[in-house]
């Protein structure tokens, strides 16, 4: 008995209707919305004190998605060239020529529209023109210039990430109080030392592909005293929901316990920089684990 072993080029362009919705699917980067959609329903559940309904979070979560997802494919067009030669991206679907940039620029600008277009009909044209503004501060602020052009790229591009809070919270109030800043100050506070992580992990990658992460210009040891930095905003950051009268007293105890491990876990990281990647997992669970307790506390 003889066997034979196929070899499959992950170049090739995909072949039938399943590995083409699977690449375009791919472009969304799923994994990504799903964190992003995470920090929306506790800001609705703090907005409306208690469940703000059922219709309102799947329409506001399809209207996220939506514009999350065009957000995510536009980014990948502009940085095909990028992505083409860093280790960690040259398998995405315009590096595999798996689809084309033409295809691809249609199809996040079709999810875009889409997004605003849903959001307005189905929301109200607040959470709408949010969840516009976040994508293209993503693509144009962000993917074009500050990518390319500052250290503190990640920094102020964060904002894009912190944006679906505010979305939340209009979707609910059609206003954006102080607590729904809070929120995205979280957020955005919370974004520079998880993506750090990232980029030490990578580094070489970003110098190869000439994208001046922290990492790559000040080097790993300057980058880990940022990220201790970062963390105790962040720590601070979190702790200023209390006095808006949002949240109670599980999300205190949840919040301060997470800060110390927060903390620890930054200067742990100071003297472990190999496991850089471990951090950024655990920042991960951090950021769902304190929106959690938003959201279970604003339902008790």
């Amino acid at each position: 008995m003889s066997s034979k072993a196929t070899i499959t080029d992950p170049r090739a362009r995909p072949v039938g209707a399943a590995a083409t919705v699977r690449a375009y699917v791919e472009l969304t980067k799923p994994r990504i919305i799903e964190l992003l959609l995470t920090t929306t329903v506790p800001a609705m559940i703090l907005a409306a004190q208690g469940w703000p309904g059922t219709w309102l979070v799947i329409a506001t979560l399809i209207g996220g998605t939506l514009s999350a997802g065009g957000a995510n494919t536009l980014n990948q067009v502009v940085d095909a060239d990028i992505d083409r030669i860093m280790n960690r991206t040259k398998a995405r679907p315009l590096p595999t020529d798996r689809i084309s940039p033409g295809r691809a620029l249609l199809f996040g600008s079709l999810l875009g529209l889409a997004g605003f277009l849903w959001l307005w009909a189905t929301v109200n044209m607040l959470a709408a023109l949010l969840t516009t503004s976040g994508l293209l501060f993503y693509v144009f602020a962000y993917t074009l210039y500050l990518k390319r052009s500052s250290a503190q790229n990640i920094v102020v591009g964060g904002a894009a990430g912190a944006v679906p809070a505010l979305v939340g919270w209009a979707a609910v109030t059609n206003t954006v109080d102080l607590a729904a800043w809070v929120l995205f100050a979280i957020i955005f506070f919370w974004t520079p030392p998880h993506f750090w992580a990232l980029a030490i992990k990578y580094r070489e990658d970003y110098a190869a592909a000439g994208v001046p992460m922290l990492p790559s210009v000040i080097g790993t040891e300057r980058t880990l005293d940022h990220i201790v930095a970062y963390s105790f905003v962040l720590v601070g950051v979190s702790l200023l929901l209390i006095p808006t009268g949002a949240v109670g007293a599980l999300y205190t105890v949840v919040a301060v316990g997470l800060g110390v491990a927060a903390l620890t876990g930054s200067v742990w990281l100071r003297a472990n920089p190999d496991h850089a990647i471990r951090y950024f997992v655990a920042s991960n669970l951090y950021l769902a684990t304190l929106f959690a307790a938003m959201a279970i506390d604003g339902l008790l």
